[in-house]
């Protein structure tokens, strides 16, 4: 009996203790679902430039932003591809109280051409609330056999690009005293691969600027947010430059096992409307590498010799 007893009383405190703790969690969980739906909501209007837009994960998210209400201003240089984006734009969500999406056809890698760009953007909408820096180029190849244009052409589009389009956005957040600013990094923006030397340098050159930039505006209520991608099942790696410039046109195993690309628009979207500073959306094996190149880079830098010995071997 004293043996029921005694178990009897410990469940007691147990379950005491768990409902204790539970109904916080739930108390916590609604306020931030509250919340989060009360910023989605203030998105509403908002005028968001997306680069990159007409394909993958730029495209995917033209789709996140319009169909919270913004008026999304879509990017790229393929101009019949950014108009069949707008048209998918305006038959999947029909019903959604939206203003009309506007094409902007540029290329990022023409960057003195970039602030007339924005200036015919703002003579249509009359400010910019929110830039994501989406638009980009990969690569494929090691470093002995990539030609130097290469490596400028990447770093061009990928790196001065977005510089060059944030500054001739910023002088009309800086004068409403309110814009987000995102970068579309990658987790190679964090951690270097072999055979990809280009494509992490000019990524790992935008997470510094973007430490840079968030600091300096932050007295303007201008946020930045820096998102590190895995792996996504898009078209990059088919576009991506060869060492001698040349497209390396194959869909590597990695990214066509990658995340969808609705799926990162989607994280991407939520850390809009939380103004996170950063976030990384990948898979564990990448958080791995993340954690061993800041706590024990010795092992991650002989583990990355073996890679390039095995890429070296294909």
């Amino acid at each position: 009996m004293l043996d029921g007893k005694k178990l009897y009383q410990s469940l007691s405190v147990f379950g005491s203790l768990s409902l204790a703790l539970t109904i916080p969690w739930i108390v916590f969980k609604v306020c931030r679902a509250v919340c989060l739906k009360r910023n989605y909501h203030a998105l509403m209007r908002k005028v968001v430039v997306i680069t990159g837009a007409s394909s993958g994960l730029g495209e995917a998210l033209a789709h996140e932003f319009y169909k919270q209400g913004c008026q999304v201003v879509l990017c790229a240089r393929r101009r019949q591809e950014l108009e069949r984006v707008r048209s998918d734009l305006l038959r999947t969500h029909p019903t959604v109280p939206t203003i009309p999406p506007i094409i902007q056809p540029l290329d990022l890698s023409d960057i003195n051409s970039l602030p007339s760009h924005v200036e015919k953007i703002l003579a249509i909408t009359g400010r910019i609330d929110i830039l994501i820096n989406n638009g980009g180029v990969s690569h494929r190849g090691s470093v002995i056999a990539t030609q130097p244009d290469v490596d400028i052409k990447i770093m061009l589009v990928n790196y001065f690009g977005a510089v060059a389009l944030t500054k001739a956005v910023l002088p009309n957040m800086i004068k409403n005293q309110s814009g987000q600013v995102v970068f579309v990094s990658s987790i190679q923006g964090l951690v270097a691969l072999p055979e990809r030397s280009a494509y992490c340098a000019s990524k790992h050159a935008l997470q510094a600027f973007s430490d840079s930039l968030r600091a300096e505006v932050a007295a303007h209520n201008i946020s930045v947010t820096v998102v590190s991608p895995g792996y996504i099942k898009t078209e990059l790696s088919r576009n991506a430059l060869t060492g001698s410039g040349a497209k390396h046109g194959e869909m590597d195993k990695t990214t066509e096992s990658g995340y969808l690309p609705e799926y990162v628009a989607s994280e991407i979207g939520r850390a809009v409307v939380q103004k996170k500073k950063e976030i990384v959306v990948c898979t564990f094996l990448p958080r791995i590498a993340i954690f061993l190149r800041k706590y024990l880079p010795s092992v991650y830098f002989s583990v990355m010799v073996k890679r390039a010995k095995k890429a070296q071997l294909k």
